[in-house]
């Protein structure tokens, strides 16, 4: 099983020129010291300063861990805020992120209960990654099919299926075929600074 620290890439974070003082800035309006919010994500604080300072770059699943500890979400973390709210997304101005092998886009407006992304997985991309956090996911497989792990039961989705499921339910997502998958993806919002995200066993920084 990967730590969520293996998940980030290594070096600054091209793709995602926000993320390094967002990260920091809303840690310190969470009032979470590196420590307590680096213990909370399940990485070293070491490791969260790389990440602070752009000498790391996060994956999504870790964006979705430090989102919820800090009661925000991910569209404020990479620096996407809207100035205010609007019920309608457009698909023209869906602009794609890249994080872990994963390509992403905000289906849904900031600032409310749940976010929806859809999301392009990359066959062999984080399907190691073990996921447990709380809250619930549903899942809608567009193109492809998803190998979806559910605790001790592995099942096959091709589109048209989707899964609804308790995320404190270890689960794994991976692309079966080596073309990829596109997927729906819905998951509750925590709106608390306490809120925590495990994906994996702490294991230390990584090199």
């Amino acid at each position: 099983m990967s730590s969520p620290e293996s998940e980030a890439s290594a070096g600054p974070a091209a793709s995602l020129p926000a993320v390094a003082p967002q990260l920091r800035a809303l840690r310190r309006r969470a009032s979470l010291t590196l420590e307590a919010a680096a213990r909370a994500a399940g990485l070293s604080p070491a490791h969260l300063s790389r990440l602070e300072t752009g000498q790391r770059q996060p994956s999504l699943p870790m964006l979705l861990a430090l989102a919820r500890i800090y009661g925000t979400t991910v569209s404020e973390l990479i620096g996407e805020t809207a100035a205010e709210r609007d019920a309608i997304v457009r698909a023209t101005d869906m602009e794609p992120t890249r994080a872990g092998g994963w390509t992403y886009w905000q289906a849904g407006s900031p600032g409310r209960g749940m976010q929806a992304l859809r999301v392009r997985v990359p066959h062999g991309a984080q399907g190691d990654i073990v996921r447990v956090h709380p809250g619930e996911e549903w899942l809608y497989v567009l193109r492809g099919r998803l190998r979806l792990r559910l605790g001790d039961t592995a099942h096959l989705l091709v589109p048209g299926d989707s899964a609804h499921f308790d995320s404190l339910t270890p689960h794994r997502i991976a692309a079966e075929d080596p073309d990829g998958l596109e997927l729906l993806f819905v998951h509750t919002l925590l709106q608390s600074p306490t809120a925590t995200l495990c994906l994996g066993p702490h294991t230390g920084d990584t090199p």
